[in-house]
């Protein structure tokens, strides 16, 4: 599909796009659709944007990378169809190892989501051969890998689901969740809360590696309060559906 770059809404649209292409050629599961068009719609609601407020969100989670001693990334299949490159470049600013989790869990999906990082730069990727298993979780979401996820300290989640996400926290791990839906379990349950656009955040965070030194870092994730940041996303969020029309904006 050609669009534009003259068309309002074309980076969404692309993305979209990707998405699309990205189910025809098994990396995505159908269901993955449903949720990407979730996702799109609180975008609509942030404006599409990276909102001012989350600069501290991403920072702190450039912190908590920095501090890692074992970080990793965890890659489904929309992850991999929107921002296979992005996670590259963090996994490698930051010394994280790559794991492919799906919920609809398919061998050879997992393979072909592994040959897209892979084509994007990564070196290994774990998540081929999960063996162990994330407890209190019935679902194949709880495979993982016992020199990966299982042992991490650190986990990156995007676009997830909530139970994995508490199921991990419970583990005693730090959860950095990328998720456009501050009401969601996951958005409610991780340590660290971005709430933007996945091919937004992801660079964001990895510029903020490279600027944080060591010794701030524990000072940053210190004076963070997650709760605190999604009051004033959903505030913002409120507040624009309240005003939009005063302002002559468009929400859609």
């Amino acid at each position: 599909m050609m669009i534009p770059k003259t068309h309002p809404r074309y980076t969404s649209l692309m993305l979209r796009e990707k998405i699309s292409q990205a189910m025809k050629r098994g990396i995505v599961h159908e269901t993955g659709l449903i949720a990407h068009g979730r996702g799109e719609t609180f975008d609509y609601l942030i404006g599409e944007r990276t909102l001012p407020v989350t600069k501290g969100a991403e920072k702190t989670a450039a912190a908590c990378l920095i501090d890692s001693t074992h970080p990793v990334i965890s890659i489904n299949g929309n992850v991999a169809a929107l921002a296979a490159k992005e996670c590259c470049d963090l996994a490698k600013t930051v010394g994280a190892q790559l794991e492919v989790n799906l919920f609809h869990y398919d061998k050879e999906r997992v393979l072909r989501v592994a040959k897209v990082l892979k084509e994007n730069g990564a070196d290994a990727i774990r998540g081929l051969h999960p063996d162990k298993k994330i407890p209190d979780l019935d679902h194949s979401r709880a495979n993982c890998c016992s020199q990966g996820i299982y042992k991490a300290d650190v986990v990156v989640v995007a676009l997830e689901d909530g139970d994995r996400c508490q199921a991990l926290k419970n583990m005693g791990k730090t959860i950095i969740a990328i998720d456009l839906n501050p009401l969601s379990r996951t958005a409610q349950t991780a340590t660290i809360t971005i709430v933007d656009n996945v091919v937004r955040a992801l660079p964001r965070i990895t510029e903020w590696t490279k600027q944080i030194s060591p010794d701030e870092t524990q000072k940053i994730i210190q004076d963070y309060d997650n709760e605190k940041y999604l009051r004033e996303v959903l505030d913002y969020i409120t507040h624009r559906l309240r005003n939009f029309e005063k302002a002559g904006m468009e929400l859609f």
